[in-house]
């Protein structure tokens, strides 16, 4: 996020203006889509830049090797057991910025790591999916994520 934050403000903050700048060259703003076009670039660009801001005064970076590994909590891995069919799933628990539930990293703020949080190794839990259905699933194993 500090790259990304770095990058927009000192390469893409340039580019933008330079593309304002270029569009008002063509005159007539009450017809210039182009910097109409660059004008929402930059209200974009800027609202990023905001966002990257606040989240990055907010943050609070944890040191996986100091975690306590018999709660689920933010930073661990958790292997758990779907009760009614016996199938395992492992997931990362991580903060809604770094969720991808595609490499297994789920946010503790879903509704599967809202349930997992607290819990300790073969407590079982239930969590409620939006159609309404109830699963339960038993906690299995709770390591520490490999950063």
């Amino acid at each position: 996020m500090e790259q990304e934050l770095e990058y927009l403000k000192a390469v893409r903050r340039k580019e933008v203006a330079q593309k304002i700048k270029t569009a008002l060259s063509f005159g007539d703003l009450s017809e210039n889509s182009e910097y109409d076009e660059a004008k929402n670039d930059q209200a974009m660009l800027e609202g990023r830049i905001s966002y990257l801001e606040k989240t990055l005064t907010n943050v609070r970076v944890i040191d996986v090797s100091e975690l306590n590994t018999d709660n689920v909590c933010i930073g661990c891995t958790v292997k758990i057991k779907d009760v009614e069919t016996g199938e395992f799933e492992d997931y990362s628990i991580v903060s809604s910025n770094e969720a991808n539930a595609s490499q297994g990293k789920i946010s503790d703020e879903s509704p599967m790591g809202k349930a997992m949080i607290g819990k300790s190794v073969g407590e079982i839990f239930d969590v409620v999916l939006p159609s309404g259905y109830k699963m339960k699933f038993e906690v299995v194993e709770i390591g520490k994520q490999n950063l």
